[in-house]
């Protein structure tokens, strides 16, 4: 203190003794599990990720996607964005149901958009597959450019059992 007064206090600032109130270990430590989640009926990764990882049994991360056509394995319809968007939520619910999770299930997304233009064709499909009241907190941005050159892409996150 400025003027050489002591700081006092009642709680015990020892904590060398095991019962310091820092020093307390919880009895029982919760270890996060993780379970990748894949199906062959939304397209395979295409780079070191998988499609989707069920964190501790309750949270499902899917990872962004895109309008590639799983039976083709190959972009489709690269000059419609409905389409595109379309698509690309079929595979979500593809990976969702591969999780036991449905669409009512998801908290959070993120999308991305070759182009902002297209911000309410993308809305319009968007509104088929979630309902307004019940719609999950969204993100929604324009990038310079997506993988394999789609107009959209889409990531979501899940919670499973709550």
């Amino acid at each position: 203190m400025p003027n050489g007064e002591v700081y006092t206090t009642d709680v015990n600032l020892d904590f060398s003794k095991p019962d310091a109130p820092l020093l307390k270990v919880p009895k029982e430590i919760n270890i996060m599990t993780r379970q990748v989640i894949r199906t062959d009926n939304a397209p395979a990764p295409v780079g070191p990720y998988n499609q989707a990882i069920l964190a501790s049994g309750k949270m499902l991360f899917v990872a962004g996607q895109i309008a590639i056509d799983p039976r083709l394995g190959d972009v489709v319809y690269t000059d419609d964005i409905t389409k595109q968007t379309d698509q690309v939520m079929r595979n979500i619910e593809a990976i969702l149901t591969e999780a036991g999770a449905t669409f009512d299930n998801v908290v959070k997304t993120g999308v991305f958009l070759a182009d902002m233009n297209d911000f309410g064709a993308v809305n319009a499909i968007y509104a088929k597959y979630f309902s307004e009241d019940t719609a999950p907190a969204r993100a929604c941005v324009e990038v310079s450019r997506l993988p394999k050159n789609v107009l959209v892409e889409i990531e979501c996150i899940a919670i499973i059992g709550a």
